[in-house]
Formats: C-alpha cells, sequence, structure tokens
C-alpha cells in the first residue's frame, strides 16, 4: 500500500514564516506570487501523485535490463512514457531562464517540487534531478556557443544530464582521478578513462546524454589541483556516436530503478567547460546544487513514511490503553495511537521531519536571495548562509531522515518490515543519500574545516546573529517565553563549542576529525530549533487546528527532541582520545 498527500498546507505556511513574499518582489519573479507559487507546486504535487507513485512500487520489484553487447540499458516499464508526460508538464524547465526555454520561476519552488517527486518516486526523480545540476554547472561556466549548444535540449527535458566523478580508485579523493583528456586538432579533447557510480549514466527516457567528466590534461598538475572539466556528450551534435559506452550496472541495495552504471570513454570527444586545471569550481557548483536536493531526499521519504505510518497506526488495535479512562470498551483492544511509545515514535518523526523542512525551504529561499537581491550585501549574505547550511542540511536531512523512516517502520512492527507498506523500500532507498554527493563525515569536515573558518569565521558569525536576532526581539514576550530561553541558550552553547572546537582543531586536526559529525548534528538540532521558534511565533492567536498543532510541535521539539544536544555536547567534549588510542591490530 503505497499512502502520499503533499503537505501543501505546511508547505504554505513555512512560505509565509520565512518570508517568500521577499522573493516574489526580485525583478524577473513578478509572476510568482505566493498564490501563484501554490497553484504550480499543487498541480506538481497532484502528478507526482498521481503518475509517479503508482510506479514506484512496480518499478522498484522490476529493476533494469543492461545488453552487454550493446551496452543499452531498459528502465521499467512505463518510465519511458512516464517521463515524456513529466516534460510535457514542464517541470525541467520550471526554475530555468526563459532565454534558454526555461520559465524563470524562483529556485525555491524548484527544490520544492522535488520534494514531491522524490517522495513518489525516488528512482525516477533522479534522472532530472541530475540534469538541473548540469544546467547550473553550464549556467555558471560555461561559454556561450555551449550554452546555446546544450542548454534548451537539457531544460526542455529533450536531453539528460549527469555527473562523471568516481573511478575505482578515486571516489572522496577527486585528486587521485586519472582519466585523461588529450587536446586535438579541432579544439576538443580525446578523453579516455573510466568512471564508476554514475546515476542515469545510461538510459532509454531521453535522445542524449550530456556527461559532466573530471579528467587531466597532459599538462596538468597532480593532485585536485590538475583536474579539469568536460562536456562529453553520448551523441555529438552531429548525430554520431561519442566513443562513451556503458560497462556495467551496480547491483545495489535500494533505488532499483535508477542505473548506476560503469562509464567507459574510449577517445570520447568532450568540450573544456570553464578554466584548465580548475575544474573542481565547475564541478563544485554542481555538487553544491546536489547536496542541498540530496537533504531533501531525507524528508521527502520521512514524509511518505510518517503518512504511512499514522495510516497503519490509526486503522491498527492491539493491547489495551494504560489509562482505563481511554478504553474502547466496544472493542476487543485499542487503537495503538493511545500508546505513549506510539506516540513518542510519530511525534519524533512529524516533528524533526518539520522542522528539517523549515530550514531546508529557507536556505532555498536564500539562494534565490543570493542571485536576486538588488542589494549586494544581502545577496553576500544570503550566499555566506547557503554555503554554511548547505553541508548541514544534506548530512543531517538524510541521516535524521533515515532513522525517521526506520521510526516509522517501528511503529508498524512487522507490517513495516513486509513489503505490503513499502515502507521498506523507502528505508533502502533512502540509505544513499548519507553516502553520495559527499559522505556525511565529509560534509561534517567542509563545515568546520571550510566553512567555519571562511571569511575569518563571518559564515558563522552572520549566521548566529541571525538566530539570536530573534531572542533579542521576542525576549518580553511572555507567549514565547518557552522558546526564547532555550534557543538563547542553544545558540550560547553552540557559538561556545564552535570556539573550542576551532581552537582544538588549529592544535590538533584529528580532534575535528573525531568529533566533527557530532558537532553537525548540535549545528543542525540549533538551526531547527530556531525555525521552530520562528514557526510558534507564527502559530501564536491563530485560532485553527494547523496552528494549534504548530505551537504543540513546536513544544515537543523543545522537550523531546531539543535535549538531544546534551548528549552530543558530551561526545563533543569526550574528543579524540579514547578512539585513537586503539592500534589497527585492535579493529
Amino acid at each position: 500500500m503505497q499512502i502520499y498527500k503533499a503537505p501543501l498546507d505546511e508547505i504554505r505556511f513555512i512560505l509565509e514564516t520565512f518570508g517568500y513574499n521577499e522573493l516574489a518582489g526580485f525583478e524577473g519573479f513578478e509572476d510568482y506570487d505566493l498564490d501563484t507559487a501554490m497553484a504550480v507546486l499543487e498541480e506538481s504535487a497532484k502528478f507526482c501523485t498521481n503518475e509517479l507513485l503508482p510506479l514506484n512500487r512496480t518499478a522498484d520489484q522490476e529493476g533494469l535490463k543492461y545488453n552487454p553487447e550493446t551496452g543499452e540499458v531498459t528502465t521499467p516499464k512505463g518510465f519511458k512514457e512516464l517521463y515524456e508526460k513529466f516534460v510535457a508538464q514542464g517541470a525541467t524547465a520550471l526554475t530555468a531562464p526563459p532565454e534558454f526555454g526555461g520559465f524563470g520561476a524562483p529556485h525555491t519552488l524548484g527544490v520544492l517540487q522535488t520534494e514531491f517527486a522524490t517522495a513518489t518516486n525516488k528512482s525516477f526523480s533522479m534522472c532530472p534531478g541530475l540534469s538541473h545540476g548540469l544546467i547550473d554547472a553550464l549556467l555558471n561556466s560555461g561559454t556561450d556557443e555551449q550554452k546555446a549548444q546544450y542548454l534548451p535540449n537539457l531544460i526542455s527535458g529533450k536531453w539528460s544530464g549527469t555527473m562523471c566523478l568516481t573511478e575505482p580508485q578515486a571516489g572522496t579523493d577527486l585528486g587521485l582521478c586519472t582519466t585523461k583528456a588529450e587536446p586535438k586538432d579541432n579544439g576538443a579533447y580525446s578523453l579516455t578513462g573510466t568512471k564508476i557510480w554514475i546515476t542515469f549514466g545510461e538510459h532509454d527516457l531521453t535522445e542524449n546524454i550530456i556527461h559532466l567528466v573530471l579528467a587531466r590534461l597532459p599538462d596538468a598538475p597532480p593532485g585536485i589541483k590538475g583536474i579539469s572539466t568536460f562536456i562529453v556528450p553520448k551523441y555529438k551534435l552531429d548525430g554520431s556516436a561519442n566513443g562513451v559506452m556503458c560497462g556495467g550496472l551496480e547491483h545495489k541495495l535500494g533505488i532499483h530503478a535508477s542505473p548506476t552504471c560503469v562509464i567507459n570513454f574510449e577517445g570520447a570527444e568532450g568540450y573544456l567547460i570553464g578554466e584548465p586545471h580548475k575544474g573542481m569550481r565547475t564541478m563544485f557548483v554542481m555538487m553544491n546544487a546536489a547536496r542541498l536536493f540530496v537533504g531533501m531526499e531525507g524528508i521527502a521519504l520521512g514524509e511518505i513514511a510518517y503518512q504511512t505510518a499514522v495510516a497503519f497506526a490509526k486503522d491498527r488495535r492491539q493491547s489495551r490503553s494504560l489509562d482505563r479512562k481511554k478504553i474502547d470498551k466496544d472493542a476487543k483492544a485499542d487503537n495503538i495511537l493511545v500508546h505513549p511509545d506510539v506516540r513518542r515514535m510519530l511525534a519524533n518523526v512529524k516533528v524533526s521531519n518539520e522542522g528539517m523542512r523549515a530550514l531546508a525551504y529557507w536556505a532555498a529561499m536564500q539562494i534565490d536571495v543570493a542571485h536576486h537581491h538588488p542589494d549586494e550585501a544581502q545577496r553576500q549574505l544570503a550566499d555566506d548562509f547557503v554555503a554554511l547550511l548547505t553541508p548541514v542540511i544534506k548530512s543531517y536531512g538524510t541521516e535524521r531522515g533515515f532513522a525517521n523512516i526506520s521510526e516509522a517502520m517501528q511503529v508498524m512492527g512487522g507490517a513495516g518490515y513486509t513489503t505490503d507498506w513499502s515502507v521498506e523500500q523507502y528505508l533502502r532507498d533512502a540509505r544513499i543519500g548519507m553516502v553520495y554527493e559527499g559522505t556525511n563525515h565529509i560534509q561534517a569536515l567542509d563545515l568546520i574545516g571550510r566553512k567555519l573558518v571562511q571569511g575569518q569565521g563571518r559564515l558563522y558569525r552572520n549566521f548566529s546573529k541571525h538566530m539570536f536576532r530573534f531572542v533579542k526581539a521576542n525576549k518580553d514576550n511572555p507567549e514565547l517565553a518557552e522558546f526564547t530561553g532555550p534557543l538563547e541558550k542553544a545558540i550560547n552553547t553552540l557559538n561556545q563549542t564552535t570556539m573550542a572546537l576551532g581552537m582544538k582543531g588549529m592544535q590538533d586536526p584529528e580532534e575535528v576529525g573525531a568529533v566533527g559529525s557530532n558537532y553537525l548534528n548540535l549545528f543542525a538540532l540549533t538551526a531547527i530549533a530556531w525555525t521552530w521558534a520562528e514557526q510558534a511565533k507564527a502559530a501564536l492567536g491563530k485560532d485553527s487546528k494547523f496552528y494549534r498543532t504548530k505551537l504543540k510541535s513546536a513544544r515537543y521539539y523543545y522537550s523531546n527532541i531539543l535535549p538531544e544536544t546534551e548528549s552530543l555536547l558530551a561526545l563533543i567534549n569526550a574528543g579524540k582520545k579514547n578512539m585513537m588510542e586503539f592500534e589497527a591490530e585492535d579493529f
């Protein structure tokens, strides 16, 4: 059984609370006021629920077909027709620039749209998702000629894109990449090498597949400073084959309908994008965009798992209530929602997921501010917020999202473990989020090693001040005292921990490596506490069930989830000592 209703009321509330109307006032976004944005999202949600969701489990069960003689990959039954409908709906073009065939909507709407697609069919959603990343990279680094040649077909969905980074010996450490790019007489390059784990590297949904490939020029310096980036199409613009071959498919825990390919480049013609030896700049444009979307995957799959568990819990009867006044005398057993532990699990999922969604959506809106605000200082501030929060949202969103799906499964007992309710698929599909686009530990190192020190701590100081501004503005409001007090304490704790960790890291980098993931989670819990305080303020004085539930959820977060920071703080203070005392032979 597959159950999903897009949380549109929740989404509108978040957009209202965190200032979407400011975006609608930017030049170029005048046609996307809040009502129009919600109409667009409602149509997208309807399409995903009616078209993507019915194929989710059947495609997972059918899987993919690979022909080793031709290298061709066949997607599950219905995927090709689904993709044609998806493209016809304009989903691939929503946020793209009008000059290349897009609709010019705020980036925020694209992020929100991916929540629906991921929740209803994660495997399918990954194909257009990768294309969006390539579009961003081309817009940022491509020449005018490259943009004209590739963007219209990528934006229309006629072509799709990939990101080719990983090699058998080079995963996290891309400096070990060995794919070669030899100059040709026509100004292009001949690429030779093998890339692995390439999502939708080969498939039958589009006419052409455009690969963004990391490779080395003959004069490349060693390591990461010698990486260049190339556009390598499966078929050249004249329609001829281009020496790009799928060498096989990976067999995986989840996302069974998403082809994860070995791609061999055998003298394939490629075209340099960006400057020589500066390829990581281009690739990180694509990866940073992808990391926010990956964080959304945990939220999206946590949402559909939660809705499934709630539907099950409202129907399932087991045992008697511990409170005799709640016993249903007309039934042999009580509905399991009467049991405190079931409510604990459901509340954990509901409240953490809604808090993560608010933080992710706010970050998405900051991307639009960074690109479109008329004031340069506001653009820089928003860009700082995005840079700081991207590793947090990617890591915490996927980690907590996976835990939330597991919690939903636990609510359902044995039924949740079976294929009947599909939660086991959501669990399998979500697990990869903690691994790809930079493992979560890499996100923690990025946060501490790069983002906290960037601009001599400017990024962190600005965000800390932004959160504290809420405390200062609302400290005298007695109705918000239950939030402003704990939030102020949490921010101060995070500030002190950040400063102490920075000092330790300068003396011993291993201290950062030992506690980085715990620090990232401490950061996330504090940032989400701020979003809940904002939501509580927006809900005050509004007499409807939705807003009353919002206040209940904010209180639950502060009483039952924010205290997790205390155990994280203890782990951070423990440092590296006991874990690093193990010898290699002890493991």
